[in-house]
């Protein structure tokens, strides 16, 4: 009998603050929100990640990094996937309150896979 569990491979472009803190948890789990952040919101391909990391990070923050993580598909069912502009621009809205319970269903560690940073 296999024990292993379904995955779905999620991308998220991140600043190196935020970076800081995944590393803070040993690469498993992604800091809480702040207040005026209502929704983290990972990717759903890695093209999209780049545009962001690259195009907002990087001039907001200096550096802008590509995560790639494996989540429990079937956890992943009760949140929708939105289109938050063309066709490959797709991502899932997971409320900050919730953000606890979905780093619990993350399978093995974040890897940085990309990083970008502002010319010196």
């Amino acid at each position: 009998m296999s024990t292993t569990r379904r995955t779905t491979t999620l991308w998220r472009p991140t600043g190196p603050v935020e970076l800081a803190l995944v590393a803070d948890s040993g690469y498993r789990a992604w800091p809480p929100r702040l207040p005026e952040q209502p929704i983290f919101y990972p990717v759903l391909n890695e093209d999209y990640a780049v545009r962001i990391a690259r195009d907002w990070n990087v001039p907001a923050s200096g550096s802008g990094y590509v995560t790639r993580f494996e989540v429990e598909a079937g956890f992943l069912a009760r949140y929708p996937v939105r289109r938050a502009g063309g066709e490959t621009i797709l991502e899932l809205w997971v409320p900050a309150e919730e953000l606890e319970e979905f780093n619990r269903h993350i399978v093995g560690r974040i890897e940085v896979v990309r990083e970008f940073h502002a010319p010196a």
